[in-house]
């Protein structure tokens, strides 16, 4: 992985799941109910090709509904397991195992589904030395939980928010009148934040590399203008100390053609809004041998 694996804050993960389990349990579980509830084990069991993650999520669930529950995990978090692989079992009380499983595995598919995609994103572009990024386009109100799904899968966070990162993109270079000019005026209101400029031509291009930034965002450029942008970039003076990023329009078919122009990063909406979620299942009883 491109970095250390951290998950969200503890308080984090928990208001996650205190929302998922409100808007799923209301009033209470009238089907587990119907159940005695006495000491139960459980499995849960991905059924296809993944990589695995949720597991604070997953825990989270069940934690709330049995304090006392035990959960072995047989994988890793960002582990890749093969179709059929139990990666967890259980042992409980039967109601609260009962009630936590539509809503722990919700956490575990969508958030597996998100590390899937992204590791493939990851391996087509492996050994161009191009860094995979997430954008802004999560699942809303899960997106401290998407963006650690996207590290588990390899790739890398772009900005969390509108807070922690300056974008200038055409409409600020329209009223500024310029790229230098929006840079300037980025930097004197906000000078410690990291500043991403999006640029439309190589004029453009040569103008933030002069004024400078912590990274330039080449917008709908052609493949022979993406590969003169990066000879611009890393010749002298620049010598490469601003990286160059590209988004927008790319698809897994068309990636590696991408890296190997020499882009520095490429980030994709689709690894946080494109969801498939992980076929995996929980059920009741002792996991299977085989």
């Amino acid at each position: 992985m491109s970095a250390p694996l951290h998950p969200p804050a503890a308080e984090v993960v928990e208001a996650d799941v205190a929302r998922a389990l409100a808007e799923d349990i209301g009033s209470g579980d009238v089907t587990a109910a119907l159940l005695p509830d006495v000491p139960e084990i459980a499995y849960v069991l991905c059924k296809e090709e993944a990589v695995i993650c949720g597991r604070p999520w997953f825990d989270a669930c069940h934690r709330a509904l049995d304090p006392q529950v035990r959960i072995d995990w047989h994988v890793a978090e960002g582990d890749h397991v093969a179709a059929g692989t139990v990666v967890a079992t259980l042992a409980g009380r039967s109601r609260a195992l009962v009630t936590g499983e539509r809503t722990g595995l919700n956490f575990l598919q969508t958030l597996s589904g998100t590390a899937t995609t992204t590791a493939a994103y990851v391996q087509a572009v492996a050994g161009t030395g191009t860094r995979i990024l997430d954008t802004r386009k999560t699942l809303p109100g899960l997106r401290q939980a998407q963006k650690y799904a996207v590290r588990a899968g390899g790739g890398d966070n772009h900005r969390h928010g509108l807070y922690d990162t300056v974008m200038l993109k055409e409409n600020h270079v329209r009223v500024a009148g310029s790229v230098a000019a929006a840079i300037a005026a980025a930097r004197a209101q906000l000078p410690d934040l990291p500043l991403v400029v999006e640029v439309e031509t190589l004029e453009q291009l040569r103008e933030a590399l002069d004024a400078g930034c912590e990274r330039i965002l080449v917008d709908d450029f052609s493949a022979d203008q993406r590969r003169e942008a990066v000879r611009i970039a890393r010749g002298h003076p620049h010598d490469g100390r601003i990286p160059l990023e590209v988004s927008g329009g790319v698809d897994l078919a068309g990636l590696r053609a991408i890296a190997e122009d020499g882009v520095d990063v490429i980030s994709i909406g689709a690894l946080t809004k494109h969801v498939r979620a992980i076929d995996l299942s929980m059920k009741l009883g002792p996991a299977p041998t085989t």
